[in-house]
């Protein structure tokens, strides 16, 4: 279908952009039982069967205590699909929403990657597959220009801090319209999550940001994505990357606040 080729022409696009998988990897893919992560999946065992290199794909599950719906349809999916599958009850987790209920992202995020790496391990594999797609990338860079006054978003490509396995997220230039229509399409089990009920202030306003933005500009998505693969960095403020003879310097410079430009705060236009 139509759907599909576009999803793995973007996928294979950011594959190979960035280099994710090699040859003899074993991918094992962060399953949160959300459209996002299983389009992932599916592609990823689409390309397999395709791509010039050996890779294997496996995958898994951890279970923090928020999804809102028993997770045995989705163990069904799985074995159907003749994935390896493993599913994980995080019990400090748990622990954690019994002490301190209104617990934030961050260390629901902590507790998260340190099970992720654990499974990773026991699966014997040397690259995690995750799910965020060009939607989150987008509102990353958003969210972090307007929240705490860095330029930047989320990597195609990393590694765990002590290097044990590659992180990869090859949805990069995937839209959440794509794999909301492909997961529908599959009839694939969608997992609700808790924490997808609870969208947060910050990332609710970001949403409305874009929803309106895009009535005007339905390719505001992937202009972002090019401008975030596309950066002239000297037409921007770090003097770390400017000339020398345009102010650049090689050490981190402080933060720019209204301490350091009081006009900002007053109010001012340029020239005409």
């Amino acid at each position: 279908m139509d759907l599909e080729k576009t999803l793995l022409r973007k996928v294979g696009q950011a594959i190979e952009r960035f280099d994710m998988i090699r040859d003899g990897d074993r991918i094992a893919v962060g399953l949160s039982g959300g459209k996002d992560s299983v389009t992932l999946l599916e592609a990823l065992l689409l390309l397999q069967k395709r791509a010039p290199i050996d890779f294997q794909v496996c995958a898994f599950t951890v279970e923090q205590g928020k999804f809102l719906a028993p997770i045995a349809p989705f163990g069904e999916y799985m074995k159907k699909r003749g994935v390896e599958w493993l599913y994980v009850r995080d019990e400090p987790s748990f622990q954690l929403i019994e002490d301190e209920p209104d617990h934030g992202c961050d260390m629901c995020s902590r507790f998260r990657r340190r099970a992720v790496y654990e499974i990773a391990k026991q699966m014997g594999a040397n690259v995690i597959a995750l799910g965020h797609t060009a939607d989150d990338f987008c509102e990353s860079l958003l969210r972090n220009a307007m929240y705490t006054g860095r330029l930047s978003a989320l990597p195609a490509v990393t590694w765990s801090a002590k290097k044990d396995f590659r992180l990869i997220r090859p949805l990069v230039f995937v839209t959440e319209e794509i794999t909301r229509n492909y997961a529908s399409a599959l009839a694939a089990p969608v997992i609700p999550c808790g924490c997808s009920q609870k969208t947060g202030t910050v990332r609710r306003t970001l949403r409305d940001i874009f929803g309106e933005l895009e009535k005007e500009h339905p390719y505001l998505k992937e202009n972002l994505l090019s401008a975030m693969g596309n950066i002239q960095t000297d037409r921007l403020l770090d003097p770390r990357y400017l000339p020398a003879d345009a102010g650049g310097r090689a050490e981190a410079p402080p933060p720019v606040n209204a301490d350091l430009f009081p006009i900002v705060n007053e109010g001012f236009s340029t020239p005409r």
